[in-house]
């Protein structure tokens, strides 16, 4: 009987615990620490409805040029915005300049947020064409990055939580 009852409290107490799991970013561009902080402006892994507004802060240790892309949970990719410069400190996209909104959109469920951050300006541009998977969505930006050298690229992943 006392058994029974510590197994029933304990699963109760546990049933009231969340556990969040933050996505295997395998991101080998990363590494030289020159993104400090990315994040949606409620923080990691918050949760948004479909049509909400969206605003992501990438803090940077020097000037470059920003890259913001999204994979959204069925695969499908977008391109948030594209070659920004940014001074270094904190940058919050979208910005007044780039007259436009992001809104959250169909399909609910994880979607995650990739920072590319080059010292020097890109020379081509990041194209995302097609349904992604973990692997395909690394490579790609592993292969936009290659060019640079390592001291001077960085690549950072945030996620939220579409309902």
């Amino acid at each position: 009987m006392r058994t029974a009852l510590l197994l029933g409290t304990l699963a109760l107490g546990l049933s009231a615990c969340t556990v969040t799991v933050r996505p295997n970013l395998g991101l080998q561009g990363s590494g030289s620490n020159l993104i400090t902080s990315l994040r949606p402006d409620r923080g990691e892994g918050s949760t948004y409805a479909v049509g909400e507004p969206l605003r992501v802060s990438v803090t940077t240790r020097t000037a470059g040029y920003v890259t913001l892309i999204a994979l959204q949970s069925n695969g499908d990719t977008s391109t948030l915005i594209r070659n920004a410069y940014v001074p270094a400190g904190t940058t919050t996209f979208p910005r007044a300049q780039d007259g436009v909104t992001y809104n959250v959109a169909e399909p609910r469920g994880l979607q995650r947020v990739r920072a590319i951050f080059t010292r020097v300006r890109p020379t081509t541009d990041l194209v995302l064409r097609g349904t992604y998977d973990d692997g395909r969505w690394n490579a790609t930006s592993d292969a936009y990055l290659q060019p640079y050298d390592a001291a001077d690229r960085d690549v950072q992943e945030t996620y939220l939580y579409i309902r």
